[in-house]
Protein backbone atom coordinates (compact mmCIF):
# COMPACT_ATOMS: atom_id res chain seq x y z
CA UNK A 1 0.00 0.00 0.00
CA UNK A 2 0.86 3.38 -1.05
CA UNK A 3 1.07 5.70 1.89
CA UNK A 4 -0.68 8.71 1.61
CA UNK A 5 1.03 12.07 0.63
CA UNK A 6 1.16 14.71 3.39
CA UNK A 7 -0.03 17.46 1.03
CA UNK A 8 -3.15 15.37 0.10
CA UNK A 9 -3.99 14.17 4.06
CA UNK A 10 -3.84 17.72 4.94
CA UNK A 11 -6.68 18.61 2.05
CA UNK A 12 -8.29 15.39 3.50
CA UNK A 13 -8.58 16.72 6.91
CA UNK A 14 -9.24 20.44 5.71
CA UNK A 15 -12.00 19.67 3.52
CA UNK A 16 -13.52 17.76 6.84
CA UNK A 17 -13.38 20.52 9.31
CA UNK A 18 -14.39 23.18 6.98
CA UNK A 19 -17.51 20.68 6.39
CA UNK A 20 -18.37 20.57 9.91
CA UNK A 21 -18.20 24.44 10.12
CA UNK A 22 -20.99 24.79 7.62
CA UNK A 23 -22.98 22.32 9.27
CA UNK A 24 -22.50 23.43 12.75
CA UNK A 25 -23.03 27.24 11.27
CA UNK A 26 -26.10 26.18 9.30
CA UNK A 27 -27.53 24.71 12.09
CA UNK A 28 -26.95 27.79 14.41
CA UNK A 29 -28.97 30.04 11.47
CA UNK A 30 -31.99 27.80 11.66
CA UNK A 31 -31.92 27.32 15.30
CA UNK A 32 -32.08 31.54 15.75
CA UNK A 33 -34.70 31.82 12.94
CA UNK A 34 -36.94 29.21 15.30
CA UNK A 35 -35.81 30.80 18.34
CA UNK A 36 -36.83 34.28 16.96
CA UNK A 37 -39.80 33.49 15.06
CA UNK A 38 -41.39 31.23 17.56
CA UNK A 39 -41.23 34.15 20.47
CA UNK A 40 -44.49 36.47 21.15
CA UNK A 41 -45.55 39.12 18.97
CA UNK A 42 -44.75 42.16 20.45
CA UNK A 43 -46.09 44.87 18.23
CA UNK A 44 -49.45 44.53 17.11
CA UNK A 45 -51.00 47.29 14.79
CA UNK A 46 -54.52 47.75 16.52
CA UNK A 47 -56.63 50.14 14.15
CA UNK A 48 -59.62 51.94 14.99
CA UNK A 49 -63.27 49.91 13.61
CA UNK A 50 -63.34 52.43 10.96
CA UNK A 51 -61.21 55.75 9.84
CA UNK A 52 -62.84 58.11 8.21
CA UNK A 53 -60.89 59.76 4.88
CA UNK A 54 -61.70 63.05 3.28
CA UNK A 55 -63.79 62.58 -0.09
CA UNK A 56 -61.83 61.28 -2.99
CA UNK A 57 -59.17 59.81 -0.99
CA UNK A 58 -58.23 56.50 -1.52
CA UNK A 59 -55.97 54.76 1.41
CA UNK A 60 -52.37 53.42 -0.35
CA UNK A 61 -50.65 52.25 3.11
CA UNK A 62 -50.76 52.59 6.52
CA UNK A 63 -48.68 52.30 9.30
CA UNK A 64 -48.56 52.91 13.39
CA UNK A 65 -46.64 54.68 15.70
CA UNK A 66 -46.57 54.67 19.49
CA UNK A 67 -49.69 57.25 19.96
CA UNK A 68 -50.73 57.64 15.96
CA UNK A 69 -51.64 56.26 12.86
CA UNK A 70 -50.01 57.21 9.42
CA UNK A 71 -52.51 56.54 6.24
CA UNK A 72 -50.88 57.64 2.84
CA UNK A 73 -53.58 58.37 -0.02
CA UNK A 74 -54.09 59.25 -3.40
CA UNK A 75 -56.69 61.81 -4.88
CA UNK A 76 -58.39 61.69 -7.90
CA UNK A 77 -55.55 64.27 -9.90
CA UNK A 78 -52.87 61.83 -7.85
CA UNK A 79 -51.82 63.74 -5.48
CA UNK A 80 -50.30 62.04 -2.33
CA UNK A 81 -50.69 62.57 1.39
CA UNK A 82 -49.96 61.31 4.69
CA UNK A 83 -53.36 61.70 7.05
CA UNK A 84 -51.98 61.50 10.80
CA UNK A 85 -54.32 60.18 12.97
CA UNK A 86 -54.80 59.71 16.60
CA UNK A 87 -55.39 56.04 17.59
CA UNK A 88 -59.06 56.83 17.92
CA UNK A 89 -58.95 57.62 14.39
CA UNK A 90 -59.25 61.47 15.09
CA UNK A 91 -57.34 63.67 12.56
CA UNK A 92 -54.07 65.12 13.98
CA UNK A 93 -51.98 66.59 10.95
CA UNK A 94 -52.10 66.42 6.78
CA UNK A 95 -48.77 66.18 5.14
CA UNK A 96 -48.04 67.10 1.53
CA UNK A 97 -46.04 64.77 -0.53
CA UNK A 98 -44.86 66.63 -3.10
CA UNK A 99 -42.28 64.77 -6.07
Amino acid sequence: MIPEPANLRFLRRLVTVLTATMILGLLTIVVLFVIKFMGPVTTRLTLPAEIALPDGQTAQAITQGTSWIGVVTVDAEGIERIHILNLDGTPRQVVNITP
